[in-house]
């Protein structure tokens, strides 16, 4: 689903960087399928001042994990234009153990198959168990084992609105940001090396 954030909609236009990239921030509380709440886009921009030099400034992914997998939680948002892509994306089994559809813990422990909070930069592209797959690297204490644990970006079956509409969630991954097959291409292409993706769950 993309969507172009509107002047009802962005409260205000902030200069981030020498580059003079506009960072918009949203207007709504809440999260919806149009983009992240301003609170979790506010989140996700300090990881600049904490990593400076260390993202290409452009784009940047959003995981909104006070959302339901069955409603559309990875937000690429265009730093330059405003424009919001957001798509699918299944959490670690780890962070669900239910099987509710809802994130109910993130951890950064080797062996918790669980999502973990915080930012990371994006790394190579590479071929996998899953086929084209694209590493990153945890920069916070709280996603620092994110390359240990082989967190990647991927495509997966279990990820489709097809999910969404027969079971009324997506199925869970290891971890890992797990994307719709027909979209990764897309994901993979824009998430170019030293983007940054921010994951997080704002309610307690």
């Amino acid at each position: 689903m993309d969507a172009t954030f509107s002047r009802r909609r962005v409260l205000a236009a902030a200069l981030v960087g020498s580059a003079g990239v506009v960072a918009p921030r949203l207007a709504r509380a809440a999260a919806s399928p149009a983009g992240p709440s301003s609170a979790l886009m506010a989140r996700a921009m300090s990881a600049f001042d904490r990593h400076p030099g260390a993202f290409t400034r452009d784009l940047i992914a959003i995981a909104d994990f006070d959302a339901a997998s069955s409603v559309p939680r990875f937000h690429l948002v265009n730093l330059v234009s405003g424009g919001v892509t957001s798509l699918l994306v299944a959490h670690g089994r780890g962070s669900d153990p239910d099987h509710s559809g809802w994130v109910k813990r993130l951890s950064n422990a080797p062996g918790s198959a669980a999502s973990s909070a915080g930012a990371y930069r994006t790394g190579p592209l590479y071929v996998g168990k899953h086929g084209q797959s694209r590493r990153i690297a945890g920069l916070d204490p709280t996603n620092n084992n994110a390359e240990p644990r082989a967190i990647v970006v991927h495509g997966a079956w279990y990820v489709s609105q097809g999910m969404v509409r027969d079971h009324g969630k997506l199925g869970r991954s290891e971890g890992c940001f797990a994307v719709a097959e027909n979209v990764l291409p897309e994901v993979l292409a824009r998430l170019g090396e030293g983007r940054l993706i921010y994951a997080d769950r704002l309610r307690a």
